[in-house]
């Protein structure tokens, strides 16, 4: 497969159904998680209809004409730093394309984005402790692991 036909760029409402069936299919893969489709596609909606929530990236096959993988960033304001670290969420490449280099387009195009924006200064993500095949994937393409550990408590769990 050739790079330039892949092609990524900010998700529109139109994305709404793939976009809520990757974040559904991404939970059960990744944290054996069954989410309710209806309360994620509100979600997803929520951020596309107000990007200050999260803005979706999607990538698309343009010769298979389709989404093949997307991700959420949210912006965290960095004290220490006086600028906006992005964070990656709800990451997902669909199984037919992993390992083609999908992943490291879209972080090689994230990364590019902090590079050349003075208002940001980096890049963040946080992975489940059993998804040892994501961490692989974040080291090998120079993220680490090694400064943070994720506390959350969730009401309802």
């Amino acid at each position: 497969m050739m790079q330039n036909q892949f092609i990524m760029k900010e998700a529109a409402i139109e994305h709404l159904n793939i976009l809520s069936d990757y974040q559904v299919a991404m939970a059960l893969e990744t944290e054996d998680l069954q989410l309710n489709r209806e309360t994620v596609l509100k979600g997803v909606e929520a951020c596309l209809l107000h990007p200050e929530r999260g803005k979706y990236y999607i990538v698309e096959d343009k010769e298979a004409d389709k989404v093949i993988a997307c991700v959420m960033t949210m912006n965290e304001w960095s004290d220490w730093r006086c600028c906006w670290v992005i964070w990656l969420m709800s990451l997902y490449v669909h199984p037919e394309y992993r390992k083609k280099g999908i992943f490291k387009m879209m972080y090689d195009t994230l990364q590019n984005m902090v590079k050349t924006d003075t208002n940001l200064s980096g890049i963040r993500l946080y992975v489940d402790n059993r998804n040892i095949r994501a961490q692989k994937v974040y080291s090998a393409i120079g993220m680490s692991g090694e400064h943070y550990s994720l506390f959350e408590w969730m009401d309802g769990e």
